[in-house]
């Protein structure tokens, strides 16, 4: 069995900030497993600009982001293994691994931090219609088979779902010469995030029908068109303006999830908001010694919230092997009315001395209300907002002094309410 002191799962941003971080703080007996055969996770398909806009003030792509990092682990003499796939993960701190050189890996760690990612949810999830011809992707794959493969999956496009990803696969067929007919979404707002609903549909004028489902998908052996309807405030689909688009490929944007089973097998708590991992606001989980960050936590809108919050799991994951600790006893952070989810589920007592970021997400779209925080079921902040919407990240920060108070308390619940 191989020994480690920390061993990270996953060697995309959020992998690879963390492993740095923990290089950083003097411990270098440690690993990264990653499954792809490069380091850098979606990065390395990303390769439209906007990263790195706060870390570097720069503006990246996707691989010229990673590279950075890449860079810093080659420098370390950072271990690593790629094509290499986690299979087992148990609370004592057991890996099992599996790759096509060595076979069956087994490793033994002080510490874990779980890098995981998210994925998006399958084409057999989302019902379109009974039929099922050849030309439906959803938006992961056909940004892969684009920007790494070369390959376009079709000339004529419909994107069924709104996620940022969906937005800005959209401009991609647009910047490719391919027609894009529409984006189909039922509710009645995007799910993306304001920037990139102005950057990718706007500004390109792709047009967007909103309160709209797919009802036949028309095809046998490859898609040949979608049957569109509006829908009624129940969601139902309505006889009235049904609408034929003639296209060749469907491309699924609908929802992403973070990876989770491995978090399952050894134990990890999951939240039910966001499906990724219950941490603290040190990216500690319920089972001593590992650690989650990145997406594999919930679905972040900038790879720099990304590397911020992986850089402190490394730190914290350090602290633990050196035998530091902030302390056990925790306070948990409860989400009102209107908001989706907040991360992170509890916060430390033993972390006073810096303030705590909250992020969480709307449940639709809210002007003129304001973010306040209750502790105990006491008001204690309220921050007034022009505009929340559903597919933008919220943060509000606890300040040292307010969590100096929160000591003796049991919760802290985030809510939104109108001005």
């Amino acid at each position: 069995m191989l020994m480690y002191d920390i061993v990270i799962i996953g060697g995309g941003p959020a992998g690879l900030a963390a492993a740095i971080a923990v290089a950083e703080e003097g411990i270098d007996n440690i690993i990264i497993l990653e499954r792809e055969d490069s380091l850098g996770g979606t990065l390395r398909q990303s390769v439209h600009n906007g990263y790195g806009l706060e870390r570097f003030r720069e503006d990246l792509t996707g691989p010229e982001y990673a590279e950075r990092f890449i860079s810093v682990i080659e420098n370390f003499g950072i271990e690593y293994k790629l094509k290499t796939t986690v299979l087992e993960v148990n609370d004592n701190k057991e890996i099992l691994a599996v790759n096509g050189e060595e076979g069956i890996i087994k490793l033994k760690a002080k510490a874990i931090i779980m890098a995981l990612g998210c994925r998006e949810v399958p084409r057999t999830t989302v019902n379109l219609s009974e039929a099922q011809p050849a030309g439906i992707f959803t938006a992961g794959s056909a940004q892969k088979l684009i920007n790494l493969d070369g390959y376009m999956p079709g000339k004529e496009i419909v994107i069924y779902g709104s996620t940022d990803i969906g937005l800005i696969m959209a401009r991609r067929f647009i910047m490719e010469g391919v027609k894009v007919h529409a984006l189909i979404e039922p509710l009645s707002y995007c799910k993306g995030s304001r920037k990139n609903v102005i950057q990718c549909i706007s500004d390109f004028q792709i047009p967007l029908k909103l309160e709209y489902n797919i009802k036949y998908v028309h095809g046998n052996d490859r898609v040949e068109g979608v049957t569109i309807a509006p829908l009624d405030p129940e969601g139902n689909l309505l006889d009235q303006g049904e609408e034929f688009i003639g296209c060749n490929t469907i491309i699924l944007a609908v929802k992403l999830t973070p990876e989770n089973d491995l978090l399952k097998k050894c134990g990890v708590n999951i939240c039910p908001d966001t499906g990724g991992a219950q941490v603290d606001e040190n990216m500690r989980t319920n089972i001593e010694g590992i650690f989650v960050c990145g997406n594999a936590v919930h679905y972040h809108d900038n790879v720099d919230d990304i590397t911020k919050e992986s850089e402190r799991a490394g730190k914290k994951a350090a602290d633990y092997v050196k035998g530091f600790e902030d302390g056990k006893e925790k306070i948990q952070v409860l989400k009102g009315p209107s908001i989706r989810y907040v991360v992170p589920s509890y916060i430390s007592k033993g972390n006073i001395d810096n303030s705590v970021e909250l992020s969480f997400r709307v449940d639709a779209v809210y002007e003129h209300h304001k973010i306040c925080i209750y502790i105990d079921g006491e008001k204690e902040m309220s921050i007034p907002k022009e505009i929340m919407n559903y597919g933008d990240l919220e943060k509000i920060s606890i300040p040292p002094a307010l969590l100096e108070r929160c000591q003796a308390a049991k919760n802290i619940t985030v809510t939104i309410e109108k001005e």
